[in-house]
């Protein structure tokens, strides 16, 4: 009787911590990125404060060419990314896969993308748009604001 206390409490105790693991906000996001793979003449960068809001914009020359605001929000204790001013209604991508240092969001209604990764490595922040036959991808550095 008690191995099975035991069991139920061990078995109860490993999933409520994977439920938490799972519902925690991307922190290796945080900061201001720099695309180093950008078309000629076009600078990208990405900004996430700690709320987990942030904004992503091109620039060609002095010109803001394309503009998104972003944020990581969770509704029914799932995490979504949130997408907005690229379309005339926000955009919602549900989180399918996450480690410490990824995260993989998809969302197969929208046209493109229908999956959105970002992953961390070697410092490098590195995203990948795509939908069934067509990918973007972005390397990031980190830079300072002024």
């Amino acid at each position: 009787m008690r191995l099975l206390l035991f069991l139920f409490c061990f078995f109860l105790m490993v999933s409520c911590q994977n439920q938490t693991k799972k519902n925690k906000k991307p922190s290796f996001l945080i900061g201001n990125w720099i695309r180093l793979n950008d078309k000629e003449g076009s600078q990208t960068y990405e900004t996430w404060n700690t709320n987990f809001t942030g904004i992503g914009y091109t620039k060609q020359e002095q010109k803001t060419t394309f503009k998104e605001i972003l944020s990581i929000v969770t509704i029914k204790d799932t995490l979504y990314l949130k997408v907005e001013g690229v379309n005339e209604t926000p955009t919602l991508f549900k989180f399918t896969q996450q480690t410490d240092t990824s995260f993989v969001c998809e969302n197969p209604q929208n046209e493109f993308p229908k999956k959105i990764q970002y992953y961390l490595e070697n410092e490098q922040l590195k995203a990948i748009v795509s939908a069934d036959d067509f990918r973007i991808d972005f390397i990031f550095d980190k830079y300072k604001s002024n």
